[in-house]
């Protein structure tokens, strides 16, 4: 019997399967530990040992706080490969984020030795946790269901709903009663989104409780698995004992290039061996033309956690007089969210309005514009940066700014790029290319850390000339993509 019609004509359900609340409220308390802990780490590495930081410099800072967010990126591809093999979405969820959690409390621990342990905690946990909760999501609605995006919407306003509560109560106890308690708090985000995860997981109505793909281990992947796993746990003791030494720097300009590496091998496999017809070809190809511009702009965006932190830190005047408080420097790191909360359904509106009028940006021109938006930031970034050369502390409303055009323009290149690349990626390679997608996330992440270095506080004078040059790479790449964007979108045909 042909039930094609059955499903076609069957009436959409009213509202959201029940099991999306489970999700966005895991989701919730997983950001808050995420970027709760994520406003603590480099002001807390850069801070004096008599303080309870680490004392550090801000080049290895910056360095390690590069490597720690781009590894969290990269281990999403494992952690999904582990849960279409093995686990199932709801099984990597649940193991992820007892993870993460037992690394904010290894962080949370008064012992610098512990320190680097919690980070590969939250990094594994997190890389096994990320990919899966999205999978979940899409998993709740049967294809072709209208409701899908709107699910999505919601779930996306809880990764901000917490990533805007986590500095804000972390960074407070951090100043209030030191920097382990606020490391602490991010611990008890995630077991409270750990238990609400296990008490209404019912609700999901069994979405990914078993393998995508629960075919067993041929011999390679079983040598890879136990291979790698041996290998990564034997590096790590072997750290923690002192006896190999890492550069942090170091380690992390050597990954930028493997990282590259891999992604310009996969392209050369995919072109050369996948067996592309015409249009894929031109279709992928405008994938790789997204993973450079978005890697370019992560590299700008995510000094948001490093150097951008430390001036909030030091160099911005956070008292409130009317109040006589100072604000932790970490609350800062709240106003990517809020404003992905307030503008994001208007950006989403103006998206809307303009394509019923024809008039909707392309891709490329969307993209262009927020790299032009990030490069605009930097320019913001250089004018507070002459107010403290010149020996003062700059205002609230320099970063404030700043924040907002980076902001706007995370809207028009995140959320159209993670759509941009399930259209354009040929059907059998969809997975692969999103992995792609976000080892330019990671690339982008490690780049930050390295660029965050070169701001030296001896060297004041220099930064606002600094500033400047970073925005040039961006303000080139968007002016590239507007001059070619109607030879990229040829490319797209078929594709809006």
């Amino acid at each position: 019997m042909n039930n094609s019609n059955q499903t076609t004509d069957a009436p959409v359900p009213k509202g959201h399967p029940r099991g999306l609340y489970t999700l966005f409220f895991t989701e919730m308390w997983e950001r808050f530990s995420y970027y709760g802990m994520r406003a603590l780490l480099v002001l807390f590495m850069v801070d004096t040992v008599q303080k309870g930081g680490m004392g550090m410099d801000d080049q290895t800072a910056t360095a390690i706080y590069g490597l720690y967010t781009a590894a969290v990126y990269l281990m999403s591809l494992p952690g999904g490969w582990l849960a279409d093999r093995l686990w199932g979405a709801q099984r990597a969820v649940w193991l992820g984020g007892i993870i993460i959690a037992l690394g904010h409390f290894t962080l949370a621990l008064p012992i610098t030795q512990t320190f680097y342990l919690g980070l590969v905690f939250v990094v594994v946990g997190s890389g096994i946790l990320k990919p899966n909760m999205s999978a979940l999501v899409g998993e709740l609605y049967p294809p072709g269901d209208p409701r899908r995006d709107a699910g999505f919407t919601i779930f996306y306003m809880g990764i901000n709903l917490g990533a805007f509560l986590g500095p804000i109560v972390c960074g407070w106890l951090a100043v209030a009663w030191g920097w382990h308690w606020g490391f602490g708090a991010a611990g008890v985000g995630m077991v409270l989104g750990l238990i609400q995860f296990r008490v209404s997981r019912g609700l999901l109505a069994g979405a990914g409780s078993q393998p995508g793909n629960p075919t067993p281990l041929h011999g390679v992947e079983r040598f890879g698995l136990a291979g790698g796993s041996v290998a990564s746990c034997s590096l790590v003791l072997l750290g923690l004992a002192g006896v190999v030494k890492f550069n942090p720097t170091a380690i992390a300009g050597v990954m930028a290039y493997v990282i590259l590496g891999i992604a310009v091998v996969y392209f050369a496999w995919v072109f050369i061996l996948g067996g592309l017809s015409k249009v894929e070809k031109e279709r992928v190809s405008v994938i790789v033309v997204l993973f450079v511009a978005a890697a370019l702009f992560w590299a700008g965006f995510e000094q948001a956690g490093s150097s951008f932190n430390l001036f909030a830190e030091r160099y911005t005047d956070r008292q409130v007089d009317w109040l006589k408080y100072e604000v932790p420097a970490a609350w800062y790191q709240s106003l990517n969210a809020i404003f992905i909360i307030v503008f994001a359904p208007l950006v989403a509106g103006l998206w809307g309005w303009l394509g019923r009028r024809l008039l909707e940006p392309s891709i490329p021109l969307k993209f262009a514009l927020g790299l032009l938006l990030l490069a605009a930031g930097f320019v913001v970034m250089a004018g507070a940066a002459k107010v403290v050369a010149a020996g003062n502390q700059a205002m609230p409303t320099w970063l404030i700014t700043t924040y907002l055009l980076h902001t706007f323009g995370e809207l028009c290149l995140s959320p159209v790029g993670l759509s941009s690349v399930t259209k354009l990626s040929p059907r059998r390679l969809v997975g692969q290319m999103m992995g792609i997608w976000f080892l330019g996330s990671s690339l982008g992440n490690l780049l930050a850390g390295l660029l965050a270095g070169e701001f030296k506080a001896d060297a004041l004078d220099g930064w606002p000339g600094l500033y400047l040059k970073i925005t040039i790479l961006p303000a080139l790449a968007g002016g590239l993509l507007i001059l070619f964007a109607k030879t990229i979108k040829r490319w797209m045909e078929g594709v809006k």
